[in-house]
C-alpha cells in the first residue's frame, strides 16, 4: 500500500508547507499536488523539482494546465504543459506521475474550462493539449538521458522557451527526442547524437519517425503530424514556431 499525501491546491503557500511538513514528518510515500498556472509560471519555472529533496516523498502531479485569459485549450497552453512535461522527465526520481485535469467535458454542460476532450451525443473532440499528452505517455520511456541545450541568442526570454528531453525505453531501446519551442519563429538547430554511437555502429544514419504538434499561438483544433526521416549522430532540425516535436529513434 503507498500512501499518498496532500500539499493542497496550490504551488506554494500555507496548505502547501504544511502537506510537506507533515509528509517529511510521517515519512510519507508520495505527496499528490495540484496546481494551475499561467504560461508564463510554466516558462519562467522549468527548474521547479530540481531543487527537490532526492530523497524525500515522491510527488504525484494529480492535478495540473495552464490557464491563459479565458481559460482557452489551445497551442500555447499545452505547448507550456509539454514543457513542464520535459521538466518532469528530467525529474523522474522525484515525479513518480502526473496527470492533466480536468479530463471530459460535454458541450453545453461544462463547469470548468479548459478541459483535455470534449463530446457530445454524437462525437468526441480531442484538444491539442490531448496530443500533446499522448505522445508524451506514449513515447515517455524509463531511463532519463543527460543532454543540454544551448542557444546562440543571448536573451533570457528566448532560452526559457525552448526545452529538450531525451528519454529511453529500456525494454524496446527506442530512444524519445522530445523538443518544444514556444518562439513565435523557427529556430535552426543542430542535435549532436554521438553519445549514442553505438547505436549506428557502421551506418551512417538510422530511420526514425518524427511527430509534430503546431499552429498558430491560439488554435486549438490541432492535429499532430508524423513522417519518416533519417538520423546521424550529428544532423540539422528546423524546430516549427511554436511547436512540439518528437523524434522516435
Amino acid at each position: 500500500i503507498i500512501v499518498c499525501g496532500t500539499a493542497g491546491p496550490w504551488s506554494e503557500g500555507s496548505d502547501y508547507e504544511a502537506g510537506w511538513r507533515l509528509a517529511k514528518d510521517h515519512k510519507i510515500d508520495m505527496i499528490d499536488e495540484h496546481y494551475y498556472q499561467t504560461p508564463g509560471w510554466f516558462i519562467y519555472h522549468q527548474d521547479y523539482y530540481d531543487q527537490y529533496d532526492r530523497n524525500g516523498s515522491k510527488v504525484y502531479l494529480g492535478e495540473y494546465a495552464a490557464h491563459a485569459p479565458g481559460r482557452p485549450n489551445n497551442v500555447e497552453t499545452a505547448l507550456c504543459e509539454a514543457l513542464h512535461i520535459c521538466g518532469m522527465e528530467r525529474n523522474g526520481d522525484v515525479v513518480a506521475m502526473s496527470s492533466y485535469a480536468p479530463l471530459l467535458a460535454k458541450d453545453g454542460h461544462v463547469n470548468w474550462s479548459p478541459d483535455m476532450i470534449y463530446f457530445n451525443n454524437k462525437e468526441v473532440k480531442p484538444t491539442v493539449t490531448y496530443h500533446v499528452h499522448k505522445l508524451c505517455s506514449n513515447y515517455c520511456g524509463d531511463e532519463y538521458i543527460e543532454s543540454t541545450l544551448s542557444v546562440n541568442e543571448g536573451r533570457k526570454g528566448v532560452r526559457e522557451r525552448l526545452v529538450v528531453s531525451t528519454v529511453r525505453d529500456s525494454k524496446t531501446g527506442k530512444v524519445y527526442i522530445k523538443m518544444v519551442n514556444l518562439l513565435n519563429h523557427p529556430v535552426k538547430g543542430k542535435l549532436d547524437l554521438s553519445s549514442l554511437k553505438d547505436r549506428f555502429g557502421e551506418a551512417r544514419s538510422m530511420d526514425a519517425r518524427l511527430h509534430v504538434i503546431t499552429g498558430n499561438w491560439d488554435e486549438w483544433g490541432v492535429l499532430p503530424k508524423e513522417s519518416d526521416i533519417k538520423v546521424k549522430p550529428e544532423f540539422d532540425y528546423e524546430l516549427p514556431a511554436y511547436s512540439f516535436s518528437l523524434i522516435e529513434i
